[in-house]
């Protein structure tokens, strides 16, 4: 068994006694962020999203799931014994978080796509679109049999599929430079031949 000395009992004691603040007082942190939010102050946040949701436009049937994620936003941002601060007019930081995560979340959902459904309508003119799109293929590619080079037609149908200019370069194993030049005859000759430029 070892034992402290004279000396070691001293330094001892100290780290005990450092370790038994610091244990305390992460005691009291961690009894400080568990204490839950003020009920009011959680009831006069919702009111207040609810407000914004309603000024934003953002259809009803949303607007539970929209404060909902403001509260996750500021569950992880600001300590729910703060939340009391939020609404006050003063710049805290507590409130530039709460306005920005009203604001995250708004923009979300006003960029989220709207799904509707389509008329026959629209869905036979979406069918005369997929036709015109088909010509429209057909004539280039008729175009580009005559009057472009092999290589032109290789990077404009690149081009096409979606491939960057880096990517048309090292699929052909030339410059990026060469690959630009190319494809701006390319479009150029094709411009001359349907006579829009």
């Amino acid at each position: 068994m070892y034992r402290f000395g004279p000396k070691t009992r001293s330094q001892a004691m100290l780290v005990a006694v450092v370790l038994g603040t610091s244990v305390a007082a992460t005691g009291e942190k961690a009894r400080a962020a568990t204490a839950g939010p003020n009920p009011k102050a959680v009831q006069d946040i919702s009111k207040y999203c609810q407000a914004c949701w309603r000024n934003a436009r953002l259809p009803a049937d949303r607007w539970p799931d929209c404060t909902q994620d403001v509260f996750t936003r500021l569950l992880e941002r600001v300590e729910p014994a703060r939340w009391d601060t939020v609404l006050k007019d003063d710049e805290t930081t507590e409130r530039r978080e709460f306005l920005r995560a009203l604001d995250a979340v708004k923009k979300r959902v006003q960029r989220s796509r709207k799904f509707v459904a389509l008329t026959p309508d629209a869905a036979a003119y979406h069918g005369r679109a997929e036709n015109v799109a088909r010509d429209d293929r057909e004539a280039v590619a008729k175009a580009a049999a005559e009057v472009l080079s092999p290589r032109q037609r290789r990077v404009l149908e690149l081009a096409a599929d979606g491939w960057d200019v880096p990517g048309i370069a090292a699929e052909l194993n030339t410059t990026v430079e060469r690959v630009s030049d190319e494809k701006y005859k390319a479009i150029r000759k094709l411009r001359h031949y349907f006579g829009t430029t």
